[in-house]
């Protein structure tokens, strides 16, 4: 029960952190985005995509790990 009300806090307090974020899609960024040569909005997704990237590779490593660590805990009990 005590988990579940930290987990609430927790999702809440990110959330409220996060409301900030909704301003990005504003039709002022958008222009300004949209007015820049290809070449600069390329420049733009570099990060996003690298983020999205890293994340995604992090994943799947830490995926790997705890497989081979649940393995090995199978093969020690039999």
């Amino acid at each position: 029960m005590k988990r579940l009300v930290r987990l609430f806090v927790l999702l809440g307090l990110l959330s409220w952190f996060t409301l900030p974020a909704l301003g990005q899609g504003c039709a002022m960024c958008n222009a300004v985005a949209k007015s820049t040569p290809r070449e600069g909005q390329r420049v733009l997704l570099v990060p996003p995509i690298g983020m999205m990237v890293f994340g995604f590779g992090f994943a799947l490593r830490y995926g790997k790990k705890r497989d081979r660590e649940q393995d090995r805990d199978v093969n020690r009990i039999v």
